[in-house]
C-alpha cells in the first residue's frame, strides 16, 4: 500500500466567489475602528497617531524592507458649541443614513466611542449594505483577455 493511497483524493470543488459587499463592510469597519481609537485618544487627552506599513527598496543593497510610516487620519466627527456630530464616510463621500440626513447627533464628546461601536455593530449585521453599495457600486467583472499570437 502506497503512502498516497491513504489520502482521500477528490475532484477540485468549485468555490463560489464572495460577494463584494463583504470586503466593503470589512474596510468600513476598519476605518470606524480608527475613528473609535481617535475619539478615545481625545477623551484620554492624548494625541492619536496611526501607522501603516510601507515597502521600501534600500538604495544601497536593493533589498525590500517594510517600514512603518505615519498616516494622517481625518476625524469623521465635528462639534458645534461642544455638541458633537458624526458622519460615516465611504471613500471621500458621506453616507446618507436617510434621505437628506447624513449626520448622527452624538451629543457629548464622551458618547463618541459608544456611538461608533453601535455603528460598527450595524455595519457587521448588514444594516448599511444598501447605502454602502449606493456610494461604491460593485465593479463589473473584467472581460477575459483575448489571446494574441505573434507571427513573424
Amino acid at each position: 500500500m502506497s503512502i498516497l493511497s491513504s489520502l482521500k483524493v477528490i475532484a477540485r470543488p468549485k468555490i463560489e466567489p464572495k460577494p463584494p459587499i463583504l470586503g466593503k463592510r470589512l474596510k468600513l469597519i476598519e476605518k470606524l475602528d480608527e475613528q473609535q481609537a481617535m475619539a478615545q485618544a481625545i477623551l484620554d487627552g492624548q494625541a492619536y497617531e496611526a501607522y501603516k506599513d510601507k515597502k521600501v527598496k534600500d538604495p544601497e543593497t536593493g533589498e525590500r524592507k517594510t517600514v512603518r510610516t505615519r498616516k494622517s487620519v481625518r476625524p469623521w466627527y465635528f462639534d458645534d458649541n461642544e455638541h458633537y456630530y458624526f458622519e460615516i464616510k465611504v471613500g471621500l463621500k458621506t453616507l446618507e443614513l436617510e434621505k437628506g440626513k447624513a449626520a448622527i447627533d452624538v451629543g457629548k464628546k464622551e458618547d463618541l466611542p459608544t456611538v461608533i461601536s453601535t455603528i460598527i455593530k450595524a455595519v457587521e449585521s448588514g444594516e448599511l449594505d444598501a447605502q454602502i453599495l449606493q456610494l461604491s457600486p460593485a465593479k463589473p467583472p473584467k472581460p477575459p483577455k483575448a489571446k494574441t499570437t505573434d507571427k513573424k
